[in-house]
């Protein structure tokens, strides 16, 4: 296949999270002459008030398509729906003006308005390979929407073999093209140029020669109205644990009752100074301050899947990921101050050294053979 003849790929990316974990197969697919790549950039990424990480991926040299804004700065249910409503609309519109214009697009994840994307796709036959399909997080509502995603797409690269099954059940369809690459974040590690301390602390003004919790806490979104006890008993542990840890925490996603855990956490960092609070770290600083503390605590993904890779143990609180395939690093707490607080003193203290479960070598690489193969049957 010439460069005449270019697979048009196009990336949907909401927020920096997804962002990150594309990175590697963004690079791979810029640098491979047979694919024509724009990205479509819509969610938080065009949010002032989450960091407008749109510049993030601009300073990464990437050609954005179209730049979508649909995202409501309300947290309620109501806002959510309409954000959602919102989202739908406008890729209506963009579809429509270029469904002729991509061969494949990829989605990741599970957030509501990547699946509004999606499903904004399905009337005009967007061909749609998902990433990270048939997991489960039953503490959230995401659950829902990642299944939602999957059911309208054609490829599914999957993170771990028990997702691969899941899937399977999920669509029953016996040839459905699901393959199990690995994590692409996990790839993307690999690549990171880490910030020496020294460099962290002067661009951050945190020392991580500190002991140092990274805390990265988002609401749960199927029993929503619980957040305000969460939140509290969270505020309670790291108002504890200050004391003895510096504490550094990234705010939490646009999600269902986010704002309660902003209040809180901003109410907290001025009465400890200890507590640092930073909006968007960014991958490359996000993952060196992960290299250097002494463990994660909160309900992130990140936790789950990256965490191992740094040797940490983490506290996954409550079930927002729920029945998620989790690596013996990873130990489960509920919303409870006095069981955080416990298990942040013991494991704070040890070295994880086990694997990594949802490693495997050069994903992006693995996605991009599939990608060409698979078209080549489709031209």
């Amino acid at each position: 296949m010439g460069r005449f003849n270019m697979i048009r790929v196009g990336v949907l990316t909401s927020s920096r999270a997804d962002f990150g974990i594309y990175l590697p197969l963004l690079k791979a697919l810029q640098k491979d002459e047979e694919f024509n790549l724009e990205l479509i950039v819509f969610g938080t990424h065009l949010s002032k008030f989450h960091g407008y990480t749109v510049e993030q991926i601009e300073r990464e040299g990437f050609k954005i398509a179209k730049r979508v804004e649909s995202l409501l700065l309300g947290d309620t249910p109501s806002a959510i729906a309409s954000a959602y409503g919102l989202t739908a609309l406008k890729f209506a519109e963009y579809w429509q003006e270029n469904e002729q214009n991509f061969d494949v697009v990829f989605a990741l994840g599970d957030r509501f308005e990547m699946a509004a994307a999606v499903d904004a796709s399905i009337p005009f036959g967007i061909k749609i390979a998902h990433l990270h399909g048939g997991e489960t997080t039953l503490g959230a509502i995401d659950n829902i929407y990642r299944h939602s995603i999957s059911l309208a797409s054609q490829w599914h690269f999957v993170a771990a073999k028990p997702f691969a099954k899941r899937l399977n059940q999920l669509l029953d369809d016996e040839k459905a093209s699901i393959y199990n690459v690995g994590s692409l974040s996990l790839e993307n590690l690999k690549n990171i140029d880490f910030l020496s301390l020294e460099e962290f602390e002067n661009k951050w003004q945190i020392d991580l020669n500190i002991k140092t919790i990274l805390v990265t806490v988002h609401p749960e979104t199927v029993a929503y109205q619980k957040n305000l006890i969460y939140c509290e008993e969270t505020i309670k542990a790291l108002d504890q644990l200050a004391n003895d840890f510096q504490i550094v925490i990234t705010m939490p996603n646009a999600d269902t009752a986010g704002m309660v855990f902003r209040k809180a956490f901003e109410a907290l960092a001025q009465k400890k100074k200890t507590i640092k609070i930073i909006e968007n770290f960014g991958t490359q600083s996000y993952f060196t301050c992960m290299k250097y503390a002494k463990l994660m605590v909160g309900n992130t993904s990140s936790g789950i899947v990256e965490a191992a890779s740094f040797q940490k143990y983490v506290l996954n609180l409550g079930e927002r990921q729920k029945d998620r395939l989790c690596g013996e690093n990873v130990i489960h707490v509920p919303f409870n101050q006095d069981l955080i607080v416990k298990n942040a003193l013991q494991y704070a203290a040890k070295v994880y050294n086990g694997e990594n479960v949802y490693f495997k070598s050069n994903p992006s690489e693995t996605i991009i053979q599939i990608l060409k193969k698979e078209y080549a049957s489709i031209s």
